[in-house]
């Protein structure tokens, strides 16, 4: 008899560490986003997961590492909501029958943990087998996708909406909202006829923006904090990164890319897309109506896999036309096996508290799939001037992840030849040794 339940006991645990089956949800009536009764609203940034890259040889496992790291780091820093900031497919290496399927993976360690999320779509994610309204479809299959679609032209992309986040002490919507988070879609990939897609958010977009800023303004007669999640970065950035240049102790993070990728890169001024053309500047509106933006205390992106620093943009840097005001420009950390480059997976937290939004003020820190936390700042009005430990450079290998742990090296630009061996996360490492134990005694 026991023997019987432990084999039916494994077999269920086996189909719970899979993706749960589609069906379409609705999700027109998920419960209103409140900060905890602690005052806190922390949200968990995954991105560049490119799942669904080498379909017929290692990308399976990349995929199932990377589903791990998204269950690992939610149990290591459960947030009240997951924002999952674009390339969430590599959709140039997938077919028709199956790109968006790859959502239900993604989502499924989420749903196990009756979490909540929102994504942006990058690059990847617009393809000629897929556009981001293919993955919207998939994604609205499940409970708990907040994601939407608020503009609906020939070239807005998919992923330009807001949600409202409420205290929590406010009974219904009636209260007046406590943080407004913004999401956009920057283009990019290709259109499904092939077609180079532009690669920054569109005017059609900046114009939705501006208008939905004064709306809320006047309904609710007071500026409301924001923040707000796109995945290409702007141009404020490469001008950062190449002029201003981050120092790992005021600005901690990876920084192991020169000179980063950014909207419109690739294309000339008048829209055209030439191997000559560095950058055409059609960023422009869309940098112009976020430093224009009153409250809005951070933007954050991924894309360039080796970045994971914030920069407080508060001037006009060289070679650029739009000032910065003070906004807060963060790299998330690369989170997914698919996709080039083996710095630690990971993803960074934002850590947002009541008591400091009155001084536009919140927290934010890089947790990695080892469980360390690195990169811990607090984003406030000295940030850029205040002391913090430098982030070291760490490395994972996917042929090094094995038996629940996670090697972890350090890479030749922190320590040539230093490495640890990390614990992946005790529940789920000692959830795999229990089943693997037990299929052991029934086998033999």
């Amino acid at each position: 008899m026991l023997r019987e339940v432990l084999l039916l006991w494994c077999s269920a645990a086996r189909w719970s560490l899979q993706a749960p089956t589609a069906r379409q949800a609705s999700n027109d009536e998920l419960p209103s986003l409140k900060f905890n009764a602690n005052g806190t609203f922390q949200i968990s940034v995954f991105s560049d997961m490119h799942f669904g890259q080498y379909e017929s040889s290692t990308g399976p496992e990349q995929d199932r590492n990377t589903v791990r790291v998204i269950g690992d780091v939610l149990d290591f820093d459960p947030p009240e909501l997951v924002v999952l900031n674009g390339d969430l497919i590599n959709g140039d290496t997938t077919w028709e029958h199956n790109s968006t399927h790859y959502i239900d993976q993604i989502v499924a360690p989420i749903i196990q943990r009756n979490l909540t999320w929102a994504s942006t779509y990058g690059n990847h994610d617009h393809s000629y087998y897929m556009d981001g309204d293919d993955i919207l479809k998939r994604e609205q299959m499940w409970t708990g996708a907040r994601t939407q679609k608020m503009v609906d032209t020939e070239t807005s992309g998919t992923t330009n909406y807001y949600l409202l986040v409420y205290s929590a002490d406010c009974s219904d919507d009636s209260c007046s909202p406590t943080l407004v988070l913004y999401f956009f879609d920057s283009r990019g990939g290709f259109y499904r006829e092939g077609v180079a897609q532009e690669n920054w958010v569109d005017t059609s977009v900046v114009t939705w923006f501006n208008e939905t800023k004064a709306s809320l303004f006047k309904k609710y007669d007071k500026m409301i904090p924001s923040l707000a999640f796109v995945h290409v970065p702007i141009n404020a950035t490469w001008a950062i990164q190449t002029e201003a240049g981050p120092k790992p102790h005021y600005q901690p993070g990876i920084n192991d890319e020169p000179a980063v990728a950014q909207q419109g890169e690739g294309w000339c001024s008048n829209n055209s897309l030439y191997e000559t053309c560095n950058y055409g500047g059609q960023d422009v509106p869309f940098m112009e109506a976020l430093v224009s933006t009153t409250g809005l205390m951070g933007l954050f992106y991924g894309h360039d896999h080796g970045q994971s620093w914030c920069y407080k943009w508060d001037s006009l840097l060289p070679g650029m036309t739009v000032a910065g005001n003070g906004i807060n420009l963060c790299y998330g950390q690369h989170s997914g096996y698919g996709g080039y480059g083996d710095w630690i997976r990971g993803a960074r937290q934002i850590v947002v508290t009541e008591s400091k939004l009155k001084d536009l003020a919140f927290d934010t820190h890089i947790r990695l799939e080892s469980g360390e936390v690195v990169g811990a700042v607090s984003l406030n009005s000295t940030f850029n001037t205040d002391y913090y430990p430098a982030t070291p450079n760490q490395l994972t290998y996917m042929d090094k992840v094995s038996g629940g742990n996670v090697d972890v090296f350090l890479s030749e630009s922190s320590a040539p030849g230093l490495h640890s061996k990390i614990g992946r996360g005790m529940p789920a490492a000692l959830s795999y040794l229990a089943i693997w134990m037990i299929v052991v005694w029934i086998l033999f």
